[in-house]
């Protein structure tokens, strides 16, 4: 494998444009890199870390998402004149968002957003030896391309620090049985696993004629395809549908991922992950719990319900709440150390 350096370095404060290079500023910096607020580097498919400085002369807020809309680092404020700095761990490969979807464009985006954002530095390089956690899964999961769409997996990448990468090869529209069949799924994914790899598995929404005996077969297919590779599986239980019963509860059928042959879905993965001796986060137990706690109107905005009567797929405030659950279940069962994930 062709061995590949980068240090780029840029100074810029972001408001209605770029500032000037400060004096100090190498002129050949990666301030060249940077363009409304877009900070493009031309480097080939890794893992890379990222630190970045914020901060200005007067208070700021700033956020930074990265290629397909990812969330790399949640809105920090800074008050004024003063610098601090952050540093996460990004995942860069074709495509960069969705496996079966458009390519996007090659090398590393990052945008700068935030309601007052500074940006006084940034540093990329190549990861040394970072912790990898890989996702398979369906729409409720994957980096959405667009706006108001979200998945947890493409809001996870804020909750981790320096160290960790998430590669998020979740697909829209996939079952267990159509991403173990996929070339561009399974058989991409099963190759880049390495020893140590955390492998979260969250597949069910579209398992709708999915018998249970082909279901728990795939997601023990999957189970063992990890290990062999090395990685440590992780089953995940699907998210809710937000299907409400006149009680106020959630329906026991729709809404708690039971398809039309009865195959209740989070109690085979659950089953699964016993009999396997597999990592559980049962995602639809607190997903549940979240849903029915807001109730009937206030888990709206956490679903596309008021965008489009959408009651399976998470807007981005749903998808950060969902994946804030996946990182405390992450540190609950020591597979990540508390070090390794932001609390704010």
């Amino acid at each position: 494998m062709r061995r590949f350096s980068i240090a780029v370095v840029a100074a810029m404060t972001l408001g209605t444009g770029l500032s000037s290079v400060p004096a100090q500023a190498h002129p050949d910096s990666g301030l060249a890199h940077c363009t409304d607020g877009t900070c493009h580097f031309d480097v080939p498919p890794g893992t890379y870390d990222v630190r970045v400085t914020l901060g200005g002369n007067a208070a700021s807020s700033t956020s930074v998402s990265g290629e397909t809309r990812r969330s790399l680092l949640p809105e920090t404020a800074v008050p004024a004149g003063e610098r601090v700095t952050r540093s996460f761990t990004v995942n860069v490969r074709t495509p960069e968002g969705e496996p079966t979807g458009p390519d996007g464009a090659p090398g590393l985006d990052l945008r700068v957003g935030g309601t007052a954002p500074a940006l006084a530095g940034l540093r990329v390089t190549p990861a040394r030896h970072p912790r990898q956690i890989l996702l398979v899964g369906d729409s409720t999961v994957c980096d959405q391309p667009g706006d108001p769409y979200s998945g947890w997996g493409q809001q996870l990448p804020q909750y981790l620090d320096r160290g960790v990468s998430v590669a998020n090869y979740a697909d829209s529209g996939e079952s267990t049985v159509s991403y173990l069949g996929n070339p561009r799924l399974w058989a991409t994914v099963r190759p880049q696993i390495r020893p140590g790899d955390l492998v979260l598995v969250q597949l069910a929404h579209n398992d709708k004629t999915t018998d249970e005996a082909t279901y728990r077969a795939n997601l023990e297919t999957l189970v063992a395809g990890v290990r062999e590779r090395g990685g440590q599986p992780v089953l995940v239980t699907p998210i809710v549908r937000r299907w409400f019963n006149p009680d106020g509860t959630l329906n026991n059928g729709t809404a708690l991922l039971v398809n039309g042959l009865g195959v209740d879905h989070p109690a085979v993965t659950r089953a699964v992950a016993a009999a396997r001796g597999v990592p559980l986060i049962d995602l639809t137990a607190k997903t549940k719990e979240l849903v029915e706690s807001l109730g009937v109107e206030g888990s709206k905005a956490v679903y596309l319900y008021n965008e489009a009567r959408d009651n399976t797929h998470t807007s981005v405030r749903g998808a950060t709440l969902y994946a804030g659950l996946v990182r405390d279940e992450l540190v609950t069962r020591h597979l990540l150390p508390k070090g390794k994930v932001r609390v704010e």
